[in-house]
């Protein structure tokens, strides 16, 4: 689709995801054996070969053996010809509650209110979108229209990705939203966990809040990204707000 022309009306967003169960032990036997043919795939023509047990901390990554403790969404506003960044969180044990939250904001603000055209998120594309429509409907709920792509064409679908815009076509490549906030002198989200250790946070430590706060700084770092994209000045921190 077509960048649109206010920035005022993208929700950007992210999320954190983390295995179904905290160990693969933990799994009932039917999803044991699913787990066990899905570590084969993923160890093809590997030397090294993973064991399903090891390779089971990865899981978190497939909707079908994941599920999503945190959705942060980011919207952009101009308040005394200054630009301003609010941050909403959604998060808990209770995925099918989170995601039910996040739905009915959704619906809300891109039906009802048309507040916001398009959602934007770095490598949305090709992981949050689909894995945000998996576990929503795997948890019994409805798709929203904005996130659900099938029988549209490619200019009909909403959704904007920040990794894909700095590819310019190049489609091999793939850049990190933390290299990409290095290479614009952006502060890095990265500065207490990433990625790799959220399933360690939640399930071994059991500290959701560290990895709301990681997630909202995430969304912040793509809405900047973003900006620079555009050739506008960054957000300064004292007009971010969290709620």
């Amino acid at each position: 689709m077509l960048i649109p022309k206010n920035i005022e009306q993208i929700l950007f967003l992210d999320i954190e995801t983390v295995p179904h169960y905290s160990e693969y032990g933990q799994m009932p036997e039917r999803f044991k054996k699913l787990w066990d043919k899905k570590s084969e795939q993923l160890n093809m023509n590997k030397a090294d070969l993973i064991s399903p047990d090891k390779m089971y901390e990865r899981a978190g990554i497939y909707a079908e053996f994941g599920k999503i403790i945190c959705i942060s969404v980011g919207f952009v506003y101009k308040e005394e010809e200054q630009l301003n960044a609010r941050i909403k969180s959604f998060y808990g044990d209770d995925e099918k509650e989170l995601l039910k939250s996040f739905s009915d904001l959704i619906k809300k603000e891109f039906s009802e209110k048309r507040k916001f055209e398009c959602l934007c998120a770095h490598n949305g594309k090709e992981f949050d979108f689909p894995y945000i429509s998996r576990r929503l409907l795997i948890n019994g709920l409805n798709v929203p229209d904005v996130l659900n792509s099938a029988g549209k064409k490619p200019w009909e679908v909403n959704h904007l990705d920040t990794m894909e815009l700095w590819k310019f076509g190049d489609f091999k490549n793939y850049t990190s939203l933390n290299l990409l906030t290095a290479v614009f002198d952006i502060p890095t989200p990265k500065d207490d966990i990433d990625g790799s250790q959220v399933r360690q946070v939640y399930w071994g430590e059991k500290n959701l809040t560290r990895i709301v706060e990681y997630c909202q700084k995430d969304v912040v770092a793509i809405i900047q990204v973003f900006l620079r994209y555009q050739g506008i000045d960054l957000i300064n921190e004292k007009n971010i707000s969290f709620s």
